[in-house]
């Protein structure tokens, strides 16, 4: 069905026609000029990331379901590494023609499994048209009490420095889609220049073989905010001092939290945590494992420091690798290799701008 037969208002009511609110702080949701929102007892958290195709995503190899699955985990990441409660969500689209009714509806049922995943709430948005491709914007609205925030500026000396998950699978699993969407077009422009129909009609059909590399493309296509993290952190009565999540790579990130905390670093090449998929895929494309490690992006694992007092805590809960440690500013921002070589960090991950 094209989007101008059912209009505006027409598709936002198809799309949210059924949502149920969940929160208590969501007094009024869509349906209205404002959504209405209450949080007399708590701060408020807001975020808001754009994602733009052709720089963010590309629809030859990401399918809209996911798309809408990730544009909601990579905002609701955001309000975890606040050490919030993400509560709610808008989201603005964006679209051409070339999208249908059916098409917007399928991002939309990825974007709700996300937000029904952490209990957040849709309540609002908007949508207009596009001549140059799809544009999503999303705002997640989270919650916390005052002395449970934790920001990028509380790293201390001496304090540990810890990561979630394991990191450069995501980076490496767009690698691996980008390699091939290139092997894909050659073979179409090989067969263009021969005209050769069978073996056009033959790719219409393509399908890459992945088998054995499918942590990687979750890593990058299902992207998780690590709620889970969070609570294990708060059952564990661990407060960090310092924390954000790994969406530019862990260097970049790492720089942000020393640069606002007035701190320096010393971060262990060998206790930086890497899945098998990830070193098998980083050696068949002659890659440097660290480096994707350290710059590779996506991630959306959480890097945060705590005291070293709470050594023995971390060290009980699962999910949890304790990288590094927090120095004084002067002795700057470190990478200890695995042979006990030193090198200053450099922030070479993602940047939107270049």
């Amino acid at each position: 069905m094209e989007i101008a037969k059912l209009g505006e208002f027409g598709l936002i009511d198809r799309l949210t026609k059924d949502i149920e609110i969940k929160n208590a702080s969501t007094v009024k949701g869509i349906g209205d000029d404002c959504a209405v929102l209450s949080y007399p007892d708590k701060q408020v958290l807001v975020t808001t990331d754009m994602l733009m195709e052709g720089v963010h995503f590309d629809l030859t190899y990401i399918d809209l379901k996911h798309l809408g699955y990730k544009s909601a985990m990579v905002n609701i990441s955001d309000i975890f590494a606040m050490n919030g409660t993400p509560r709610q969500l808008t989201v603005s689209l964006a679209i051409s023609k070339r999208f249908s009714v059916e098409d917007i509806e399928e991002f939309y049922s990825g974007l709700r499994l996300a937000c029904e995943k952490w209990n957040v709430d849709v309540v609002g948005g908007d949508t207009t048209s596009s001549y140059t491709g799809m544009a999503i914007s999303i705002t997640c609205i989270g919650e916390a009490a005052k002395e449970d925030i934790v920001y990028r500026n509380g790293a201390k000396d001496t304090d540990l420095v810890c990561v979630s998950g394991d990191l450069g699978a995501a980076y490496m699993g767009l690698q691996l889609l980008e390699r091939e969407k290139s092997v894909y077009y050659q073979q179409v422009e090989e067969a263009r220049k021969k005209n050769d129909k069978r073996a056009l009609e033959e790719l219409s059909h393509f399908q890459p073989d992945f088998s054995g590399k499918e942590y990687l493309l979750q890593r990058q296509l299902q992207t998780e905010a690590r709620g889970d993290i969070i609570q294990k952190l708060r059952e564990a009565g661990i407060r960090p001092t310092a924390m954000m999540d790994i969406s530019d790579g862990l260097s970049s990130e790492l720089m942000h939290i020393c640069k606002q905390s007035g701190v320096g670093c010393r971060i262990y090449e060998k206790n930086i945590p890497i899945d098998y998929q990830t070193a098998v895929m980083a050696e068949e494309m002659n890659m440097n494992v660290t480096t994707c490690a350290m710059n590779g992006g996506e991630d959306y694992e959480l890097l945060f420091t705590v005291p070293i007092g709470d050594h023995e805590k971390i060290q009980q809960i699962d999910g949890i690798k304790l990288i590094g440690h927090i120095t004084d500013a002067k002795f700057g921002q470190i990478l200890v290799t695995r042979d006990n070589q030193e090198f200053a960090l450099k922030a070479q991950g993602w940047n939107p701008l270049s």
